[in-house]
């Protein structure tokens, strides 16, 4: 399974100015040529924004949001709206209303009036069911409170420039958050440690060309291939590749502005960071209070809603001849350990080919086949992870929603006691979920004498 060209999304360009007159074609093409497959044209003004459509309508690639910058509040007329909103449902290639919102930096508009003009485009969006492109500079009270105000559920905040906190609210609201190549700035880490934060899966990426040129070519002209610098700045940052910030990225692009090139094909095997994941059930022993999966079923931007569980010769296929990964870990959208038999036979396979096995358990597979199975794992895997997630039963019972009762969490503690005997690495983990006693959850974990590991409430995969 070689890696493929990243699918990367500019969810934010101003392509339309005369910077790009002598070049327009060849700057298409390098951003084809790093993975760049659509570039969503933002309108500022009224001119601007039939350019933006203009160019959506020729480019296939291209796609077009129109509305009016908070600097030309000032002069907006109700003819200004009429003409906006006409344009919103010209094509079908025109996603978003934007780039509305709030300049207090600047001031080019009395404020008074930015705010009167940013309600009437907030409310023109919900009317036409389109999602809105936010520009927020020193603003960011009065953008969120008019958010609030006027019931807006769903957009996204361009060149982010709050805090977490902020980001976390916009979030809780429904909205995305976009990076920018102000990212790769050395003097910028405010922006890294909120990218280092927040979940990835409110994240786009974007160039804001001409503009905010990334480091290395900062002071020349931005363009849309730069991209793919601001996307590899928040893989460095949160871990990741740069082939899952792309995948990640272009569905939550998918998401809000219906540019539909996310591969929503079902995984059975998935790669993330250096691992592949196999997904082998969706089925499992708990129904735990925070799993995401009663929402959304991807995973980093990998579809595991399976229709059918795989067999073994499906599995294998799916895996394939894996280049550059670490390991191979049994972790879908279910408990792997319900087909013990399965991952026994492959994890046997995949041994032979001298892969590192990991298994990811909720720990109640003991309970699920009535005897102790970590005697049948004995020289198949190499490190299995238990979700231990609680200091106490109660409090276990409460949050995973155990089918075992008060028996659930005694059985968690011995399978990960009797796992240490069996199995070389074993790691007992907590979710962050708001009212768990992490130190607690430690202390529980070391005595039995395992490895301990946190894991982010916000952040799966």
């Amino acid at each position: 399974m070689p890696h493929q060209k990243p699918v990367l999304i500019d969810s934010h360009a101003h392509i339309y100015y005369s910077d790009y007159t002598a070049d327009f074609d060849e700057m298409l093409k390098r951003a084809e040529d790093v993975g760049v497959a659509a570039i969503l044209v933002v309108g500022t003004d009224i001119e601007s924004s039939h350019k933006a459509v203009e160019l959506a309508e020729k480019y296939p690639q291209l796609y077009a949001a129109v509305g009016i910058h908070p600097h030309d509040a000032g002069p907006v007329t109700e003819n200004c709206y009429d003409v906006i909103r006409t344009l919103a449902v010209s094509s079908q290639k025109v996603v978003a209303i934007g780039e509305i919102g709030l300049d207090f930096y600047r001031d080019r508009s009395p404020r008074d009036r930015q705010e009167i003009v940013f309600r009437r485009f907030l409310q023109i969006a919900a009317e036409l069911g389109k999602p809105v492109i936010i520009h927020d500079r020193d603003a960011h009270d009065r953008v969120m409170a008019i958010l609030r105000e006027e019931k807006v559920r769903k957009g996204v905040l361009h060149c982010f420039s709050g805090d977490a906190a902020m980001a976390f609210e916009a979030s809780a609201l429904g909205f995305h958050i976009s990076i920018p190549g102000t990212i790769t700035y050395p003097g910028n880490q405010h922006l890294r440690d909120v990218v280092q934060a927040v979940s990835i899966d409110r994240m786009l990426v974007e160039t804001d060309c001409p503009y905010l040129t990334p480091v290395p070519h900062r002071g020349k002209r931005n363009e849309p291939a730069y991209v793919r610098l601001a996307a590899e700045k928040v893989a460095e940052v949160k871990g990741l590749t740069l082939e899952d910030v792309a995948r990640i990225t272009t569905k939550n692009s998918s998401d809000l502005f219906g540019i539909n090139l996310w591969d929503q094909s079902t995984k059975i095997a998935y790669r993330i960071r250096n691992s592949m994941y196999l997904n082998i059930t969706n089925r499992c022993s708990n129904r735990c209070t925070f799993c995401p999966k009663f929402e959304d079923f991807t995973v980093k931007g990998h579809n595991l809603m399976l229709n059918s569980e795989p067999s073994f010769d499906e599995i294998m296929a799916a895996v394939g001849q894996p280049e550059g990964i670490n390991e191979i870990v049994f972790c879908g959208y279910g408990e792997p350990l319900i087909r013990l038999d399965l991952v026994k036979q492959v994890a046997a396979a995949l041994k032979v080919r001298g892969y590192q096995i990991r298994i990811n358990t909720d720990g109640q597979a003991n309970l699920v086949h009535g005897r102790n199975i970590l005697p049948e794992l004995a020289g198949l895997v190499d490190s299995i992870s238990v979700s231990l997630n609680a200091p106490d039963a109660a409090t276990y019972s409460r949050i995973c929603n155990t089918p075992f009762a008060e028996a659930g969490f005694s059985g968690v503690c011995d399978f990960i006691q009797s796992a240490t005997a069996h199995i070389p690495q074993v790691v007992a983990s907590v979710v962050t979920v708001p009212g768990v006693d992490v130190e607690a959850c430690r202390i529980v974990a070391e005595s039995l004498g395992a490895e301990f590991r946190v894991r982010e409430y916000s952040e799966v995969g």
